[in-house]
């Protein structure tokens, strides 16, 4: 038997098969000796019990010692019900195990189960009842008399694995109707029988790296005696699972240097010299170094692929914009992507406005306007008529558009650059590969990527999921940003806090300054195009419940506050459902000041740049995840002037909900943040597992937990490609690495 036989090979006839195959998705042997523990229970020593705590998890090998029917009333119902009180003796202790039933006849069934001189395995939580442990409704399998021919297979197969129990009882992910016994039984039979179990990793990478080999390492992780052998059987997997990513990311590394492009040099024009001429304060430190080393990367003959990230207002549009004038300095086009029509039009209005007079307008045409070197900034939306599409398509195609920026709408087939040289993609993790691959494609040949995030990625996490792109972090911010204050608004606790939330906002107004208020929702029920609530999970994996109840939308809010606590003031709304011409108005109204309290969606999270903004409440913050909060409240603060964020929510103290809001309020640190958002949300949103409907595209591996190795992994594929780039000398490694390429599991280490 191998890895590759059928599952059956080792189920049989087992009852629990088609639970195997179709509620654990398990085909092969090989799928059932990956289907790893979870976690492990230590198994009870109960001479111990003063050491237990109320609600820990339990695993009592014992033999029962007298087990009784006892009946009460059901307090819900007040109709009769039953119990089973059993005492279990194990090792120089008793433990108390009550089995709560509406039937008698269950209940009765159940004692008949737990005889006098039964013994088997219970597992359960630990609490305390009259002063005694107890487990309630425990889980249990029992070893019946190996003499009754019927039950004889069961009896000997449970006598057996509970033979092979040690300190560490495995909690496996289960379905409907499973339980850890059935699961460690097809294991431990499986692990028996299986005897080709070849090893994917070179022996010689194994001792490198100090790593098991296959086969100890499953027998470690399924049937481990103590806390290392987990750890080294863990430590294998997650060597092997980082390995194959990274040599996937190498590769492409290799492939991308070995494509030839146009290096842009500068010289043709002195676009670029004019504006820095024309700055009005000095770059950062952070930003001329970047600047350089994209001037850098653009004069080399194979394409630059980096990514820029960096706190909200640090800069990047603007290194982004010096990069952009280097490549039509250099006889290109730039093309700036951005996720929404509200952004796309922020861009193009604050290029424009930073150029000045190097911005063509009208029909002054070309680079050249009299003596003075000029370029078109064409913006592109969705939107937009024929018509108004007609003359920056012409000027696109042309080359006289210099720097063009656009939403998806760039990505449509009546759009021809010229010279397309540089492609900067903003807010990065709202595209898609096929999109950003749609663009780069309009290219003569492949231009240099950039691609912008404001939410700090940790170092491993950049090394995973773009581990193709160089990396460039600004850090610093620039001179005139002020410090944000943010409060969280439990309405759990004090609900008669939103009255004051309102005051707040008119204080504000009053003294001459402006108002964001964030919903989640347009009307109704309606999400912004693209978003999702954040989804919260408990330590198992297991989704929690969120605050139930009617959730803010911008036209009801909007429609509450202008005729109740916020009448008088100047009050617009903006979310994407609207005209393009109406958000464009509202927008530039918002920036004049003339709109006192700005009721939005997440359409101004990003981009939006009004500095005499100091407020903004973001109702139901609790629907927001960490990076997307701090990204919001970035839009305060931003002209000098104090910020203050106030986050409303009914999240409930303990919840993963509540713990996020009070980290939130709790920094301004966005890479201290990038790491609380990436613990609560794990690698499932990070690399687009959503699709597939799991919580991570990554197995064993978090790229938190297991920086070190990953690390180490790195070092070995460099190595290994360096020596070998086919993996001619490794072609296990080699299939593996092709798998992952050709499977949907390598979108994400593009990442949409």
């Amino acid at each position: 038997m191998t890895l590759e036989s059928p599952i059956e090979a080792v189920l049989g006839n087992s009852k629990h098969a088609t639970k195997f195959t179709k509620g654990l998705g398990l085909r092969t042997v090989g799928d059932l000796l990956y289907h790893f523990p979870r976690r492990y229970l230590r198994t009870a020593d109960l001479s111990q019990t003063p050491q237990l705590h109320e609600g820990e998890m339990l695993t009592v090998l014992g033999e029962v010692v007298r087990s009784v029917v006892r009946q009460h009333t059901d307090r819900r119902t007040g109709r009769p019900a039953y119990r089973v009180e059993t005492q279990l003796k194990a090792g120089d202790a008793d433990l108390q195990l009550t089995f709560f039933s509406k039937s008698q006849r269950i209940a009765e069934w159940r004692r008949g189960v737990l005889a006098p001189g039964v013994r088997g395995v219970f597992v359960g939580k630990a609490g305390s009842f009259r002063g005694e442990w107890q487990l309630a409704n425990p889980q249990m399998v029992v070893f019946g008399d190996p003499s009754d021919s019927e039950n004889a297979a069961e009896a000997a197969d449970n006598q057996m694995a509970v033979e092979e129990l040690t300190e560490l009882f495995p909690i496996y992910p289960l379905t409907a109707g499973l339980q850890h016994w059935d699961v460690m039984r097809a294991v431990r039979f499986a692990r028996q029988v299986v005897e080709d179990v070849t090893d994917v990793l070179p022996e010689q990478l194994r001792e490198t790296y100090a790593v098991p080999g296959l086969r100890e390492a499953l027998d470690l992780i399924h049937a481990p005696h103590e806390l290392k052998d987990v750890q080294r059987a863990q430590h294998r997997f997650r060597f092997e699972e980082a390995l194959g990513l990274q040599l996937v990311l190498g590769r492409r590394r290799r492939a991308l240097q070995a494509l030839g492009t146009t290096a842009r040099t500068g010289g043709v024009h002195h676009l670029l010299e004019a504006f820095d001429e024309r700055l009005p304060f000095t770059l950062t430190r952070g930003q001329e170094e970047i600047g350089k080393e994209l001037e850098t990367a653009l004069a080399q003959p194979h394409p630059m692929n980096r990514l820029l990230q960096g706190e909200v207002g640090s800069g990047k549009t603007l290194v982004a914009l010096r990069a952009m004038l280097r490549v039509v300095d250099s006889g290109g086009q730039a093309a700036l992507l951005a996720p929404t029509e509200v952004l796309a039009q922020q861009h193009h209005r604050s290029i424009t406005a930073m150029l000045g007079d190097l911005a063509a307008s009208g029909l002054a045409g070309g680079l050249f306007a009299g003596d003075q070197e000029q370029t078109h900034v064409e913006l592109l939306t969705g939107s937009m008529t024929k018509t108004q599409r007609k003359g920056p398509l012409s000027r696109i195609a042309t080359g006289e558009a210099g720097i063009v920026v656009g939403t998806h709408a760039l990505l449509q087939d009546q759009v021809m650059f010229d010279d397309l040289g540089l492609v900067v993609v903003d807010e990065q993790h709202r595209f898609g590969v096929e999109q950003r691959a749609a663009l780069t494609d309009k290219a003569g040949t492949p231009p240099h990527l950039l691609v912008m995030t404001a939410t700090p990625i940790p170092r491993t996490v950049a090394m995973t999921v773009f581990g193709d792109l160089e990396v460039s972090t600004l850090t610093e911010l620039p001179a005139g940003r002020a410090e944000i204050q943010t409060n969280l608004v439990s309405l759990v606790d004090h609900p008669a806090w939103i009255a004051r939330v309102w005051e707040r906002v008119r204080e504000e107004v009053e003294k001459g300054h402006q108002v964001y208020v964030v919903a989640p929702r347009i009307s109704g029920d309606e999400s912004e195009q693209g978003e999702s609530d954040q989804r919260d999970f408990d330590a198992d994996g297991n989704e929690v419940a969120s605050v139930k109840g009617q959730l803010s939308a911008v036209d009801e809010v909007t429609e509450e506050l202008t005729s109740g606590p916020l009448q008088g003031l100047n009050v617009a709304k903006l979310h994407g459902k609207l005209p393009a011409e109406e958000k464009e108005r509202t927008m530039s109204a918002f920036a004049a000041g003339d709109i006192d309290v700005l009721i939005a969606t997440t359409v101004i999270e990003v981009g939006v740049d009004v500095p005499n903004a100091t407020t903004m409440v973001i109702l139901d913050a609790d629907r927001f995840g960490v990076s997307q909060l701090h990204q919001l409240r970035g839009r305060v603060g931003r002209g000098g002037l104090h910020g203050l964020c106030l986050l409303v929510s009914h999240a409930e103290a303990g919840t993963p909900a509540r713990t996020r809001l009070d980290a939130v309020a709790g920094t301004t640190d966005g890479f201290a943040l990038s790491r609380v958002d990436l613990d609560q949300r794990r690698e499932g949103d990070v690399l687009g597992a959503s699709q597939s409907g799991r919580r991570s595209s990554l197995e064993s591996l978090r790229v938190l937990r297991d920086e070190e190795t990953i690390l180490q992994a790195r070092e070995a594929a460099e190595s290994l490609l360096e020596q070998d780039a086919d993996l001619t000398t490794a072609p296990l490694l080699a299939e593996r690495v092709a798998e992952i390429e050709e499977s949907a599991s390598a979108d994400y280490l593009e990442k949409s």
